[in-house]
């Protein structure tokens, strides 16, 4: 084992205190550090799962991630929220990118498959290439084969609808791709799907290659996120045109056309545009698809988000869901209202109303109104991002934290349910990026509750611009069965 000292965040001495404490309040040692373990992971690696129309890339995301999430239908162009999903195999997390959400042919055939790919391939750590062993490989499956070489991530082959010995030949055939051995599948039966995913584990990094903040002097990475049109190139440009930084000196630098280096406020940021994808015309049905598959694969990458939205406009529901999207990948988080010049006093009032409605969930994240257009007020983007990345990075001593708990609980305890009151025991923060805390308890603790802890949290620590998680272990129960 060459974890002993990786107690997530905690150093040596505060875990065996910890430790102490779980172990006089009756709780069992391997359930405490699995508790730990899963709480103080980083970000986890991503999988994305490409493949031509109909091979069942979202069948094979469902058994993947163990529940029929990925709505399948069979109506094409059905635009879903998710792109991403959390999921385990083997006790090992990981994150899963599905590019089967728009399938519809409006670009021809090749050209969608392969922008679907691109953008999915761009933001994962390891890639599942789907092809369908009845049909063989065809030319679209040749286009993909040659980008994902030229990406370089490491590939598993997924030779699907293998449904019996006959279809053990027909994925054979596929070695001819060059992509080393296909793994045959039926995702429909789940047939072979065990061992494709232990090879999937073999592929995927531990944890992603990007360790955030660790890099000496590497800079923070911000993805700029905002639905279409919203004003997220013309807000790169004129941060850009002011100060582009090159970097093109430095030996070895290929730089991705769409993400640019930019000295603000005297430090060099890296913006991750994801309006600087290239935009494919035509995609009506599909805007909304690649637009969110965009968006991920920004999120992704970058340690902040800033969200862009025009504050001229109602706050959309897509507007929601890029803040949810943010939110769901920890990231830190800025709140950025563009077109600010442009408002009178009465949608003013009602824009502040929008908020507090329909952004409550993220009041915790900075706000700063700009003007992409006249640059007015962009000096305040800095400190703002500073901000959210404080409060991101930000951990409590454990001794603080349970004093700070103790307060709360005699307090504000719990309400009695069934007879019972469920009591905070103790608990810890085992991971940053975003903050992670843990918390043990006697019994359930209700959502409300936990929704109270987490603004108490707040009110006490900060934690500005940073989403929190809060997970509960309860006791087990010991002895004599009730």
């Amino acid at each position: 084992m060459n974890d002993q000292h990786d107690h997530g965040a905690l150093g040596d001495a505060e875990y065996a205190e910890f430790m102490e404490l779980a172990a006089e309040e009756g709780f069992d040692v391997e359930d405490v550090e699995g508790a730990l373990e899963e709480a103080s992971h980083g970000p986890l690696p991503v999988l994305a799962v490409v493949g031509r129309p109909n091979v069942g890339k979202s069948t094979l995301v469902n058994r993947i991630i163990g529940r029929r999430e990925a709505v399948v239908q069979d109506k094409p162009g059905v635009t879903r929220d998710r792109v991403t999903y959390e999921a385990e195999w083997a006790g090992r997390r990981f994150k899963v990118v599905d590019t089967g959400g728009w399938e519809q042919d409006v670009l021809g055939l090749d050209a969608s498959v392969a922008a679907q790919a691109e953008y999915a391939i761009e933001a994962s750590d390891a890639v599942v290439f789907v092809v369908d062993s009845t049909v063989g490989a065809t030319d679209t499956d040749e286009a993909v084969v040659k980008l994902l070489r030229r990406a370089g991530k490491p590939v598993v082959l997924c030779a699907n609808k293998v449904d019996g010995q006959s279809g053990e030949a027909d994925a054979t055939a596929l070695w001819s791709l060059g992509l080393g051995e296909p793994h045959p599948v039926s995702s429909l039966h789940g047939r072979g799907t065990g061992d494709m995913l232990d090879a999937v584990l073999e592929a995927l990094p531990e944890a992603p290659a990007q360790t955030f903040g660790s890099t000496v002097g590497g800079p923070r990475r911000i993805a700029l996120i905002g639905r279409p049109n919203v004003g997220k190139s013309s807000l790169l440009n004129k941060v850009a045109k002011e100060d582009r930084v090159v970097v093109n000196e430095m030996a070895g630098t290929t730089r991705d056309p769409v993400d640019e280096l930019i000295e603000l406020g005297g430090v060099v940021w890296k913006f991750i545009d994801t309006a600087g994808i290239r935009r494919r015309v035509h995609l009506q049905e599909g805007a909304d698809y690649y637009a969110s598959l965009r968006t991920a694969a920004a999120v992704e990458k970058a340690e902040v988000a800033v969200v862009l939205i025009d504050a001229t406009e109602s706050i959309s529901v897509q507007d929601q869901r890029i803040v949810t999207m943010a939110v769901e990948a920890g990231r830190a988080m800025v709140l950025a209202f563009n077109k600010w010049d442009n408002l009178d006093e009465e949608r003013r009032y009602y824009l502040e109303r929008e908020i507090e409605t329909e952004l409550g969930q993220v009041a915790w994240a900075p706000r700063v109104n700009i003007s992409a257009r006249t640059g007015r007020h962009m000096e305040r983007l800095v400190p703002a991002i500073e901000t959210a990345i404080e409060g991101w990075e930000t951990r409590i001593p454990t001794g603080r934290l349970n004093a700070f708990l103790g307060e709360i609980v005699a307090a504000h305890p719990h309400p009695v349910r069934g007879g019972k009151q469920p009591r905070i025991l103790f608990g810890t923060q085992a991971g940053t990026m975003p903050p992670r805390f843990v918390l043990f308890a006697s019994g359930f603790l209700e959502a409300g509750y936990r929704r109270f802890i987490e603004r108490r949290l707040r009110e006490e620590f900060g934690f500005e611009g940073t989403p929190i998680h809060i997970s509960v272990r309860v006791r087990e129960k010991r002895g004599r069965k009730k």
